[in-house]
């Protein structure tokens, strides 16, 4: 589709290459995403089309017959030919292109050691010393200087983010930021093209593909507003793998016609942030209310002669003051007696609607529900606790732990129930090491697979623990959570779940009798499974006699 322009055929600026014994391509030279060949289908080029589940469909995935609806929909991104006119892709290095401005990946010291690999060998000495001078540079911002020996006019630098999982959305805003900053710089400085590699770098740990959906998001968004101000955004990669990855997702955000908006619609995460590209999180939202209308003057009145101990008095009871009060602010303000008399009344109604829970076995699941606002300081306070704690004891334990991604690309959080010792286990050290496990994957969909093989042997908590566990995790993580897939289920674990489900809150459980079963959901390599496991799926299915573990190929024989 792509194909490098060779340096036989390249013309030179002046007619000679550069000093550095690179040839100069010119802007014509280089692909044009709108004339570049089409594909026809957006699929993934690493999927396996021999995978299926359709012997174990997913109950929780909506049916392939929910897609036909994309078409009411409209485009996040529709087709944009003047746009599309503006997009090239280019493999190689971007100093060697001919455009006003080419970018800079560096660190927050701007020095030679952590720059683009060879930019300064091709630029000459001048660029670092302007790199010197200018004192560093704030990850996500950008800063200018001249482009010396390049063909370009000038070198925009800017500094990509370190990526952690735990801090992914700050990561793809400082990206998206670095992105938009050179695109304004370029404006601000009268230019009008620029050559862009990818700003992350495999010491920040950022991956591959998040990161090219962020760049070409956010130049999307920036040419819908300044298309006018910009002729040419290259984006420029130096190996197979980014080359791929830009030509796969190139026609999710610039479509070149009406069939490749219609798939795209369907390709697209989920967030694919606000106006300018950057995610967006609801909690963080900064709510302003419109100011008070201003009250209608009223005709002065004759002045009264009041005694002196009156004139307080009729300052506190002026209904000019109380038309600027806010209703909503003034209603957090409640007499300290009537909350908490309102408090007892919450906690006697909820304890009385669930006597019957304790009554057949299931815990104390009285006590009222949480608002929003309690759940969040509730959520807080134990993370806050377990960033503190050394919890290193029950990480041993194995008995919560991160697997892989399921077969929708969901975090997967495996649950191992016999590894859960009541008799030798600090409930309370427990629950500070599940907020810190849950916290990372919680913030966005995800999966949990809990094996309860051989479970039954141990003592297990009742329905009120697990109530308070899930009102200390949050409303974020019972609004995430796609499924529970429970393997080697018993009649008193569902008997459970179905009491958990019809006193605390609906909670969608998917039981898996077999191991193979459960692989249709979540792919072998994804999880780490104990031996045991395999074992007792033997126990309990019987069969031949003998399963394959189909990652270390171990054969376990039934006794």
């Amino acid at each position: 589709m792509y194909r490098t322009v060779a340096t036989a055929t390249t013309s030179t600026r002046g007619g000679s290459p550069t000093d550095s014994g690179d040839y100069v391509v010119s802007l014509d030279q280089v692909p044009r995403w709108s004339n570049s060949e089409h594909r026809s289908s957006l699929e993934y080029d690493n999927e396996d089309p021999t995978f299926s589940n359709s012997y174990f469909p997913d109950p929780l995935t909506s049916q392939p017959g929910a897609e036909n609806g994309l078409n009411a929909i409209a485009s996040r991104f529709p087709v944009d030919h003047e746009i599309n006119s503006k997009i090239y892709l280019w493999r190689g290095n971007p100093w060697n292109l001919e455009v006003d401005a080419v970018v800079n990946s560096t660190n927050e010291n701007m020095d030679e050691a952590h720059c683009s690999p060879g930019l300064h060998a091709a630029a000459g000495p001048g660029l670092a010393e302007e790199c010197a001078a200018l004192g560093g540079c704030r990850t996500g911002m950008a800063k200018v200087t001249k482009a010396y020996d390049l063909p370009a006019r000038r070198v925009i630098h800017t500094v990509g983010p370190k990526y952690a999982v735990k801090y992914h959305t700050a990561a793809e805003n400082a990206l998206s930021h670095c992105y938009r900053s050179c695109l304004e710089l370029l404006i601000e400085n009268g230019l009008q093209s620029i050559a862009m590699g990818c700003i992350y770098t495999e010491a920040k740990n950022y991956p591959r593909e998040p990161a090219a959906h962020v760049a070409i998001r956010t130049v999307r968004r920036f040419l819908e507003k300044q298309k006018d101000k910009i002729a040419a955004v290259v984006f420029c990669t130096t190996t197979s793998t980014d080359t791929e990855i830009y030509k796969r997702l190139l026609p999710l955000y610039f479509p070149r016609d009406r069939l490749e908006e219609e798939v795209a619609m369907s390709k697209l995460p989920a967030d694919v942030g606000d106006e300018n590209g950057e995610t967006i999180i609801d909690e963080r939202k900064i709510r302003i209310k419109p100011l008070p209308k201003k009250a209608i003057p009223k005709p002065p009145r004759a002045p009264v002669d009041l005694p002196v101990s009156d004139v307080g008095l009729v300052r506190r009871n002026s209904s000019h003051l109380d038309s600027f009060l806010d209703p909503a602010f003034m209603s957090l303000i409640k007499d300290p007696d009537q909350r908490r008399r309102e408090q007892w009344e919450k906690t006697a109604q909820a304890q009385g609607g669930w006597n019957c829970a304790k009554m057949l076995g299931f815990g104390d699941l009285g006590g009222p529900p949480l608002s929003a606002a309690e759940e969040y300081s509730l959520h807080s306070r134990y993370l806050a606790k377990a960033n503190s704690l050394n919890l290193s004891e029950i990480a041993e334990m194995k008995i919560v732990y991160r697997g892989g991604v399921d077969s929708e690309g969901r975090p997967v959080m495996v649950v191992v129930g016999a590894h859960f010792l009541l008799r030798c286990l600090d409930l309370e050290r427990f629950v500070h090491y599940v907020v810190k496990e849950f916290e990372p994957i919680i913030q966005k969909p995800y999966t949990i697979v809990y094996f309860h093989s051989a479970a039954s042997l141990q003592l297990q908590p009742d329905l009120g623990w697990m109530r308070r566990v899930q009102q200390i995790l949050g409303r974020k993580h019972q609004r995430n959570l796609h499924a529970i897939y429970v393997l080697h289920p018993t009649f008193g674990l569902k008997a459970a779940v179905f009491a958990m489900q019809l006193f605390v809150d609906s909670v969608k459980v998917v039981y898996v009798d077999r191991l193979l079963q459960l692989f249709r959901y979540v792919p072998r390599e994804q999880l780490t499974i104990p031996d045991f496991v395999f074992q007792h799926d033997l126990e309990v299915n019987g069969g031949k006699g003998l399963i394959v573990d189909p990652r270390t190929k171990y054969v376990y024989h039934r006794p």
